[in-house]
């Protein structure tokens, strides 16, 4: 006779528990071998050059434990996305408040992050560090139209990076143009650009085209380094001109934004405005993004990278698919290096080697392909 179908029921998630926390254990265990000299034990050079160390075993039984409870939610909440049918160990009321703060989690994070200035304006760190956070969710953006909808792997999307901040340098410090006419400017360089990388690697995929796309990185670095009399080579451009409002400079003068509103001026204006700008460059990539999805050009992203022998049974045009992933990647990306040259004030080529491509494409892989907000929490992580 078999068992009734409660009993199976509980014998069921009992072996799922079981697993889940073997499962925790072992990445605790893991956690334990990694961090115990990263972390349990820090050296240093003592005053007369020895070498000194203390421990830090508090620190180290907080991270295991991270990792313990962390492996132990991932796997719930890969129980409660399940396939349908199965034996979930979430209950029923968990599952329906997960929905809810599923749901509730992008709205939040908007809230929050439009109050950061509120809240932190005395914390110049604090605010520095979210316009970091917003630059590179910018770029996740854009990168994750060539990898994540088209899946075409990009390892030199630093050079449209590069190639927005410098389209911005040089038009703004030779030509006097502002901000607001450079921006545009360096994204349609930056599109095309990508339109100049995606035609060579139209008949690549994989790992060729992963190589491809990492030695166009490296050569616009070099060139950038070697071309002085137009880049400034090594030593790279100064004296950037910082970005106004409506042609108002946020500047302690009697022509700043401070004196015409009758306030005190404060440097602290210039952070909120950068931080109000990039969220909305941001913003607006995400927006971009999610119309293109749904339009027909997106759903060919998608067939594309599912698989292009298909696509190209189905009559889709892989030529003008693939160009326009990497234009519309490209352009994102070059907004983003416009605003960080304007936020700097100062670029030059060490700001963008592979390991800026690497970091951005490492987190739009971590936090899911095609998944705007798996970039969000990744890069806040």
């Amino acid at each position: 006779m078999t068992a009734p179908a409660p009993e199976r029921t509980l014998a069921s998630r009992a072996q799922r528990v079981a697993f889940i926390f073997k499962k925790a254990m072992i990445s605790a265990l893991v956690a334990l071998v990694l961090f115990s000299l990263m972390i349990g034990v820090r050296t240093e050079a003592g005053p007369s050059g020895q070498l000194t160390y203390w421990t830090r075993f508090d620190d180290l039984a907080a991270m295991v434990a991270a990792v313990f409870g962390g492996s132990i939610v991932v796997e719930l909440l890969r129980q409660w996305w399940g396939p349908v049918g199965t034996i979930r160990v979430v209950p029923p009321s968990v599952q329906s408040a997960l929905a809810v703060a599923r749901r509730a989690i992008a709205p939040v994070l908007l809230i929050f992050t439009f109050l950061v200035p509120v809240i932190f304006y005395d914390q110049r760190y604090i605010l520095d560090l979210g316009i970091l956070v917003l630059t590179y969710v910018m770029l996740g953006w854009g990168l994750n139209v060539v990898v994540g909808l088209a899946g075409l792997l990009d390892l030199g999307y630093v050079a449209f990076y590069a190639v927005g901040a410098y389209s911005y340098a040089l038009l703004a410090t030779n030509f006097g143009l502002s901000f607001w006419i450079c921006l545009p400017l360096a994204g349609i360089l930056a599109a095309l650009w990508g339109v100049m990388l995606g035609f060579p690697v139209l008949r690549l995929r994989g790992d060729y085209l992963a190589i491809v796309t990492l030695a166009f990185g490296e050569i616009i670095r070099l060139v950038i380094i070697n071309w002085q009399s137009l880049t400034g080579g090594p030593n790279g451009v100064t004296g950037i001109p910082r970005p106004t409002l409506f042609g108002i400079p946020l500047t302690p003068g009697d022509d700043g934004l401070a004196a015409k509103l009758g306030i005190e001026f404060s440097p602290t204006h210039r952070i909120v405005f950068l931080f109000y700008l990039i969220l909305a460059l941001a913003l607006l990539t995400n927006w971009v993004t999610i119309r293109l999805r749904r339009l027909p050009l997106g759903r060919a992203w998608e067939a594309l990278r599912e698989d292009e022998v298909a696509c190209r049974a189905l009559g889709i045009n892989i030529t003008t698919t693939k160009l326009t992933a990497f234009a519309t990647g490209a352009m994102f990306g070059g907004f983003a290096g416009a605003f960080f040259a304007t936020r700097q004030g100062f670029i030059s080529p060490e700001s963008f080697t592979f390991q800026e491509s690497a970091l951005v494409l490492a987190i739009v892989v971590l936090g899911g392909m095609g998944s705007q907000l798996g970039v969000v929490l990744r890069w806040c992580c």
